[in-house]
């Protein structure tokens, strides 16, 4: 007898297993079963295995008999003529869907030619095999598959139009390219996905050489002409958002310019965008400090004698200012309800961002890199027929990575511009290189896509001939202008003592374990002393018992919980977070005892 579990409990047994799931699968495929199921026999077990759970991953797949799919030319016409629908096919048991279980027992062929009699089913196409953004890159069945994925995540990132009424949405972290482009390579997922109407690349001419060692470790080199032409420039909108809150008590925040008996007010400086209402108008160039929209709240603590308290009645100032680090200008200024019926206000911030040093490019292979440096349009070098590239690529990122669509994209897109068409860089599907060599060479250019080209500082002709075309190139939303951070002195924590960490709070850059270790090898020991001392303290210890003493700033005397005033103590210099530690210990009932060496 064989087991039957259904999803994943123990229902019952059959006497002939291959029978009960024939029985089953036919049943399915007549529609007399849902088609949600999925049946598996699993001979060295002696189980049957029936699924029908949700949340599983299935996939369709053309059913073979006798080594011919059952999907034939004639329901090709009539899906054509829309006489029949996707729906139908499962209905009528053409397509099925399966799921990993039962994937275990059918023999799936890539495409037709590939059919035997031992088949049991057939992809649709083979570009089912990948998601949207992997079947986006072109010529993808001759990258190497770590590649791939990179480019389908790098797409991701890329700038663009997201929506088209990006203008009445308050989004958080918007980039918008200015003028994006239709890719001149591209696969038949961009007619599915209707590519062309949510673009997020330009088409860039592309040198595959080395520049002065500016692309070297993946950089590109940037034409500065380009980028006064257009190229890359995005704009960045970020929304800062208020709301009159209501309290306990009947208290509630007022959005409004703060007088200046409020608790915490800033400067008339800060407040000089602000409308009457305390809203900053749209137009107003602001930057980091600047208050956007005035609001003041309530005390933070009542109690019951505050009441009778005058200096109680003092609200405190409670703004939205501009983060440490932003600029820009506003945009966009909404006032408007939230579900209690409390007034909110959204301000949009708008920044634009021109490529500089340090902002990432990729091409749709996963050749991600940074610009390292952007050269004068007269400094770039040239061809015979004058053509300028916008961006260098590096030729060190070809060999280990394998990307050989990369170098296919190239001659593809650069016979693509001069023959006025979109070619098709359909996985498993694309166009023959032959034919895109042969077809570039009988408009008289070399087939291979190398051209004589110029030093554009000396005039003179490069030795080796340059490998150039057309490619579809992508910023990415990592900008330096998001990430450049720097401090001297600023906040710190509270309970560590230590600087705040992260960009927006002004934080620190830590020096972990291994940056110490770098300078340690250095020889920086004076830099080693300056850098660990952010949290630096002075505390008395008792030499008697070693703990912590207290010392009275009132009295201006020390004295130990332990030992009283009778003994001696000794401030010594350590790390607060040493002394938060010690503190943590004795709420644990451990004894840290300091045993004091003189340094002499």
């Amino acid at each position: 007898m064989t087991e039957v579990y259904l999803n994943g409990k123990y229902v019952g047994d059959v006497e002939n297993p291959q029978e009960f799931v024939d029985h089953v699968v036919t049943e399915r495929r007549k529609n007399v079963l849902t088609n949600n199921l999925n049946v598996l026999y699993n001979e060295e077990r002696g189980e049957i295995f029936v699924e029908a759970g949700r949340g599983r991953l299935r996939r369709p797949l053309i059913i073979v008999k006798d080594g011919k799919p059952l999907l034939t030319e004639k329901h090709v016409m009539q899906l054509e003529k829309k006489e029949l629908t996707w729906g139908d096919l499962v209905k009528q048991g053409i397509i099925e869907y399966l799921d990993a279980l039962e994937e275990e027992s059918a023999y799936v062929a890539f495409t037709e030619d590939e059919l035997t009699p031992e088949h049991t089913h057939m992809d649709i196409s083979p570009l089912v095999q990948m998601g949207v953004c992997s079947s986006l890159v072109p010529f993808g069945d001759h990258n190497q598959s770590t590649r791939l994925n990179a480019g389908s995540k790098n797409q991701k990132q890329a700038l663009g139009l997201y929506i088209a009424n990006y203008l009445i949405r308050m989004d958080m972290d918007v980039n918008l390219l200015q003028s994006p482009q239709v890719p001149l390579v591209r696969t038949i997922m961009h007619d599915i996905a209707e590519y062309d109407r949510h673009p997020s690349g330009q088409n860039l001419i592309v040198a595959v050489m080395s520049y002065k060692g500016y692309n070297m470790e993946d950089a590109t080199v940037l034409n500065k002409g380009s980028i006064e032409r257009g190229l890359g420039r995005s704009t960045y909108y970020r929304p800062s958002v208020a709301e009159e809150l209501r309290y306990s008590g009947g208290l509630i925040d007022t959005v409004g310019v703060p007088d200046k008996e409020v608790k915490g007010y800033k400067t008339e400086k800060d407040y000089r965008f602000l409308e009457e209402d305390g809203i900053i108008y749209p137009g107003a160039a602001v930057a980091e400090g600047d208050v956007i929209i005035g609001k003041s709240s309530p005390p933070r603590f009542l109690s019951s004698m505050d009441e009778y308290n005058l200096a109680s009645n003092l609200r405190r100032e409670s703004s939205v200012t501009l983060k440490h680090g932003e600029k820009g200008v506003i945009d966009f200024v909404l006032i408007t309800e939230n579900e209690e019926g409390n007034k909110l206000v959204q301000v949009r911030i708008r920044d634009p961002r021109i490529p500089e040093v340090g902002d990432k490019f990729t091409s749709r292979h996963g050749q991600k890199g940074v610009v390292g440096i952007i050269v004068n349009h007269t400094d770039m070098p040239f061809s015979a027929s004058g053509i300028v590239p916008d961006l260098i690529f590096s030729p060190h990122g070809i060999p280990s990575r394998m990307t050989i669509a990369h170098l296919l994209e190239l001659v593809s897109g650069k016979m693509g511009a001069l023959g006025g068409r979109h070619i098709d860089g359909t996985t498993f599907d694309a166009e023959k290189e032959e034919d895109i060599r042969k077809e570039l060479l009988s408009l008289g250019f070399r087939e291979n896509g190398t051209e004589a080209m110029y030093n554009g500082m000396t005039g003179e002709k490069f030795n080796a001939r340059i490998y150039i075309g057309n490619m579809y190139y992508m910023k990415l939303k990592h900008m330096v202008a998001n990430k450049l951070h720097s401090r001297a002195r600023g906040p710190i924590q509270l309970l560590t003592r230590q600087p705040t960490e992260g960009r927006a709070k002004e934080g620190g850059l830590r020096l972990g374990e291994m940056e110490k270790d770098t300078f340690v090898a250095h020889g920086a020991s004076l830099l080693l002393k300056e850098r660990f001392d952010s949290d630096r303290t002075i505390v008395p210890v008792c030499e008697t018992c070693g703990i912590i003493a207290v010392k009275d700033e009132f009295k201006n005397r020390h004295f130990c919980p332990i030992c009283g005033d009778d003994t001696e103590i000794t401030n010594i210099e350590l790390a607060y977070a040493f002394k938060l530690i010690l503190d943590e210990f004795k709420s644990l009932c451990i004894y840290p005892k300091l045993e004091l060496k003189s340094k002499y």
